[in-house]
């Protein structure tokens, strides 16, 4: 009788390491398996099965580019080209892009210092940028530089007609640059008057004679005055390509560059960039 109360208490001991042992295994086997699910869900990106890293870049822009980068009525920001960047994002799987705002004359001393990795804010390519940074090959917008003047202003139709005089531009500009080659190469100069990159008064400023003319791209006018109080003058200045720019001699930039060309052409192709200009600038001007 006591050998088999002492081969009961014997067995049901196993019994019970048993069971538990079993209940272990399988609580393990459970979290394994959602440790698997959750590695898969962060690593596929393409839901391919191959591992992928998603890079953040920091895109440089401003908040003063009525229809380009700008803050609308509810403090968000939007415009022709956070749109268009918002929507090469969604196209490049292994980059997440965040946009950083700061004045236009803080953009490119910003990308100097690695503090964005590229610079959305219509840039047009010219000789003097292509020497000390990096474009990217697919343009997604064209525009030609003109003199701007108040309407009732009939004295300016040239360059050499702006010596002497007052001419407000934005500090590191394309159109900034316009002048000082201008300036360069002749004896009479041009006053230039470099505006705040928070400024927003260039209508007032031309009509009320502070300044006697501005440099501008052609679609920009409707933007910067919808009440048609200026008026474009003269031959085109220049004709520009619009375009990012990055850091040179830099491999990582360089790669962002090319995956940035791949998307524009796609978004090109599919008629999504020609939208966007049209509902952001008035018309296609891609």
């Amino acid at each position: 009788m006591k050998k088999f109360t002492v081969f009961s208490l014997i067995l049901a001991i196993v019994l019970v390491i048993s069971a538990c042992g079993s209940k272990n295994n399988t609580n393990e086997g459970s979290a394994n398996g959602t440790n698997a699910a959750a590695n898969a869900n962060t690593t596929d990106t393409a839901g391919t099965g191959a591992s992928q890293e998603v890079k953040k870049i920091i895109v440089g822009t401003g908040t003063q580019f009525p229809k380009v980068c700008f803050l609308d009525e509810n403090g968000k920001l939007t415009g022709f080209d956070v749109e268009l960047v918002k929507e090469i994002d969604k196209r490049l799987a292994g980059y997440e892009f965040e946009l950083q705002t700061m004045d236009f004359a803080n953009l490119l001393l910003s990308l100097d210092t690695k503090k964005i990795d590229f610079v959305a804010h219509e840039m047009e390519k010219n000789p003097e940028r292509e020497e000390k940074y990096l474009f990217n090959k697919e343009a997604y917008a064209h525009w030609k530089n003109k003199i701007v003047v108040a309407k009732d202003n009939d004295t300016i139709k040239t360059l050499d007609d702006l010596a002497g005089k007052k001419v407000l531009t934005g500090a590191t500009s394309a159109e900034a640059q316009i002048l000082e080659n201008y300036n360069k190469d002749h004896d009479k100069k041009i006053n230039i008057v470099y505006q705040s990159g928070a400024a927003n008064d260039t209508v007032s400023q031309l009509t009320t004679g502070r300044v006697d003319a501005t440099l501008a791209a052609d679609f920009s006018l409707s933007l910067i005055d919808p009440q048609g109080k200026l008026k474009t003058v003269g031959e085109p200045l220049s004709d520009a390509e619009i375009l990012f720019v990055f850091r040179k001699n830099d491999a990582d930039d360089q790669k962002l560059s090319d995956a940035i060309d791949e998307a524009i052409k796609e978004i090109k192709a599919d008629g999504t960039l020609s939208k966007l200009s049209t509902t952001w600038l008035g018309q296609d001007y891609t």
